[in-house]
């Protein structure tokens, strides 16, 4: 069975690269018996070597791996070499440069049927560096843009309650507070419930004193049950 040490933040990433198809791909191949490794020209460049500079090794390969994942892929090949099932893992490494670099890695073994023994594994590396970094702040956008968006809510739903019962800023946002507490939702949550309710008033909206106490005294719905009316 195929090892899978990747997260869901993993797994989200390599499912964006997939579609793209612009990282860097490196081949590799480790020759078990012996341990001598051979690198594509890419894979000595993911380390921040020219291709050639030095002797790709085990040893090697691990001293550059980020401290905090290098027991954890030193596993993974310790069971590709044994078993020589398919694996999958992305980790850190420390170029010769000293930067960090995110790799994704996938590979097999080759068994000998007749000793029954892994002799060589095989696969590739992929240099997820720069995409991570371009997913990471298209989420980190994604993730500002919908708070701006829950704000936007909770400040017109604030407006809405100053306007109508007469409060300044702090105490519009406490009655909010309250009720949240009340019906066991958030905020951004119950302020949004709020403007659709006036939203569906008279005329398109309605901003009366006895419509915002029915709305506060109305229990809130069960999910995924409309409310009447």
């Amino acid at each position: 069975m195929a090892r899978d040490t990747m997260d869901e933040d993993d797994r989200e990433l390599v499912a964006a690269l997939l579609v793209g198809g612009m990282q860097p791909v490196a081949r590799y191949e480790l020759d078990v018996p012996s341990g001598k490794w051979w690198w594509s020209d890419e894979l000595f460049e993911m380390h921040g070597f020219s291709p050639g500079e030095v002797v790709p090794t085990t040893q090697l390969m691990l001293a550059h791996k980020h401290p905090d994942d290098v027991t954890r892929v030193a596993g993974v090949l310790a069971d590709a070499m044994r078993t020589g099932a398919p694996f999958a893992c992305t980790h850190r490494i420390i170029d010769a440069a000293g930067r960090t670099r995110l790799l994704g890695i996938v590979g097999q073994g080759d068994v000998d049927t007749v000793t029954g023994r892994v002799v060589r594994v095989t696969g590739y590396f992929m240099d997820l560096t720069d995409a991570q970094e371009a997913f990471a702040q298209e989420r980190a956008t994604q993730a500002v843009s919908a708070s701006a968006a829950r704000r936007a809510t909770i400040e017109q739903a604030k407006g809405a309650l100053m306007v109508v019962y007469g409060l300044d800023d702090d105490e519009a946002f406490e009655v909010l507070r309250h009720h949240s507490s009340i019906t066991n939702e958030p905020v951004r949550d119950l302020a949004a419930r709020l403007l659709t309710s006036l939203a569906g008033g008279p005329g398109g909206v309605s901003l009366t004193h006895d419509d915002l106490d029915h709305f506060f005294e109305t229990p809130r719905p069960p999910r995924g049950v409309p409310r009447a009316g």
